[in-house]
């Protein structure tokens, strides 16, 4: 017999608040008009709302969050919690970057350690390699398996330091290239300042040649999905000194984020709107004036605004909501030519075992298939049929094991991953059949995707014997979900890829070339994943409120 859910359970679900969101009334004028209710979006609303603006976010999905949400399976007697985006963040100290662009909105957001001795597992085909978050015994470890490479591994770690440092300093001046900013790199940073434009390859090359050695410090390049001959220097070595830094999960699942974000805002007064997409971003003499929404039950309302806030993906706001004759001609060719990074592929499982017993720790397992990283990036490329060469396998459940949503007792929740085509056609559909969801019922579609999955399901056997037999739900998503969700170009979650020509100042910032209209998310000057997102808010936030003379101090 179904037993009733607790209120805990119903409250914590991922759609508690999408009836009433659906039905949240649209206004005709707001202060800032913001497109899409991601991370970023959400982290400007709640600062702006609490400036006592009226704010109004617009989202085409049932969920606010963006890729900072969860989704919930299984009958209301035994559900599953999946993360969709959010699996691990670094500098969750007091005093580290979620303290200090959280706390100034009153949230606080406990985060659970992964393990320190292993936060990330590295797993090639004839040895393993466990990251711990102490940077010494990060050394050590590298020192006993490489110990001819001790020149190479120390100026490897000499430009995570730097980089780290800089970092702080320019988050210090709100990500400006302020005088502070530009002795330090000048002064201390004389490694960065000669690698700025270099990729990783590249770098490593002035490092080290042994294969088995590069693998490992490329190992985690699955965070940002850009292959290493292509992907810059300084966002990996950033992206790994960020992520060593005590790294965690939130409490309660990957989507707390977004949800202390949603309520800060309508706690002052600022509105979400679910299942309301923006069509179009209305100009008038140059200048944002607000947006138009989607169609529904054939109405589609424009709401007037003081400013227009986009954190759509940058290349639907500049070529799809945006007439073409309101962007600069260099602009527009830029959009167009803007190379994304690459896409997920998830499969989901809940598993009726101890996992435990079975090894399973507090941590992520990225398993590869060889040391040449780049090769498999090439490889899929130049394919027309998506496959994996590698999978990035974690758990809620066992990072975070006192949340009892995220299983029923006994069961553990657990996701893997893995970088694939996110181009329809790789998939055998069209990119119309996306928008109106044919492509999930399409035969060709559906052969691809299972292929994908049973490999992703055989790799969790390979590394967890004897898992398979107790799975007792499955459901994967491709990058064709992401994009119907998210409508991010080609179905990834990393915005525009982290070349040397698409990094930090090549990046457009929180400014667009039309006045009244602004930028946020994963494809701004801040970068991707949840800081880079809440950043981007952050400083978008700073300028609306400037502009609008309710600065933020």
């Amino acid at each position: 017999m179904t037993q009733p859910q607790t209120q805990e359970q119903l409250n914590h679900l991922p759609t508690a608040q999408t009836k009433r969101r659906v039905r949240t009334p649209i206004p005709e004028q707001v202060d800032v008009a913001i497109i899409g209710a991601g991370t970023g979006s959400l982290t400007a609303a709640a600062y702006l709302a609490r400036q006592g603006l009226s704010v109004a976010c617009f989202d085409h999905h049932y969920v606010a969050g963006g890729c900072a949400t969860q989704f919930a399976r299984g009958p209301r007697d035994r559900r599953y919690m999946f993360d969709i985006g959010l699996h691990y963040v670094g500098d969750t100290k007091e005093g580290g970057i979620f303290h200090s662009l959280l706390e100034p909105l009153d949230i606080n957001i406990d985060f659970v350690p992964l393990d320190p001795d292993g936060f990330d597992t590295l797993i090639y085909p004839d040895f393993e390699f466990k990251i711990p978050s102490d940077r010494d015994l990060f050394r050590q470890r590298l020192l006993d398996l490489f110990p001819a490479e001790k020149r190479g591994i120390d100026r490897y770690l000499r430009l995570v330091r730097e980089v780290e440092a800089t970092g702080s300093k320019l988050f210090a001046s709100h990500g400006r290239l302020s005088p502070a900013v530009l002795w330090h790199v000048l002064t201390r940073s004389h490694l960065m300042l000669m690698q700025q434009n270099a990729t990783i390859e590249r770098f490593l090359d002035s490092c080290t040649q042994d294969p088995k050695l590069r693998a490992v410090l490329l190992g985690q390049h699955g965070d940002y999905g850009v292959p290493p001959s292509e992907a810059s220097a300084v966002l990996h070595t950033g992206l790994f000194a960020h992520l060593s830094n005590a790294p965690a999960y939130p409490r309660g699942g990957g989507q707390v984020i977004s949800d202390r974000l949603a309520e800060a805002t309508e706690a002052n007064g600022g509105s979400i709107v679910l299942r309301r997409g923006v069509q179009k971003i209305l100009v008038e003499g140059g200048r944002a004036v607000g947006v138009r929404l989607e169609g529904h039950k054939g109405e589609a309302p424009d709401v007037r605004a003081s400013v227009v806030l986009s954190g759509a993906d940058i290349k639907q706001t500049y070529l799809q909501l945006l007439e073409p004759d309101h962007l600069p001609s260099a602009q527009l060719r830029q959009a167009e030519n803007w190379q994304m990074a690459g896409a997920i592929f998830m499969t989901c499982v809940a598993v009726n075992t101890d996992m435990r017993a079975k090894g399973m720790r507090a941590a992520n397992y990225w398993e590869m298939d060889g040391y040449d990283l780049d090769a498999f990036y090439k490889s899929e490329r130049v394919t027309d049929y998506p496959r994996a060469h590698g999978s990035y396998i974690t758990s809620s459940s066992l990072k975070d094991p006192e949340t009892p949503w995220h299983a029923p007792e006994g069961v553990t929740a657990i996701e893997i991953m893995t970088l694939v085509h996110g181009e329809a056609s790789a998939w055998g559909i069209q990119h119309d059949d996306i928008a109106s969801g044919r492509y999930s019922k399409h035969p060709e579609y559906l052969q691809r995707k299972k292929a994908i999955e049973t490999d992703m399901v055989d790799r969790l056997e390979r590394q967890f014997p004897g898992t398979r037999e107790h799975i007792e739900f499955c459901e994967s998503a491709s990058p064709m979900t992401h994009f119907r969700y998210t409508r991010a170009a080609e179905g990834t979650g990393y915005g525009i890829a982290a070349t040397p020509a698409q990094f930090f100042t090549k990046r457009p910032d929180e400014r667009s070339p039309i006045k009244g209209l602004y930028l946020c998310g994963a494809s701004t000057r801040s970068g991707h994943g949840i800081v880079g997102a809440l950043q981007s808010g952050w400083l978008a936030a700073r300028s609306i409120a400037r502009e609008l003379g309710k600065p933020i101090r």
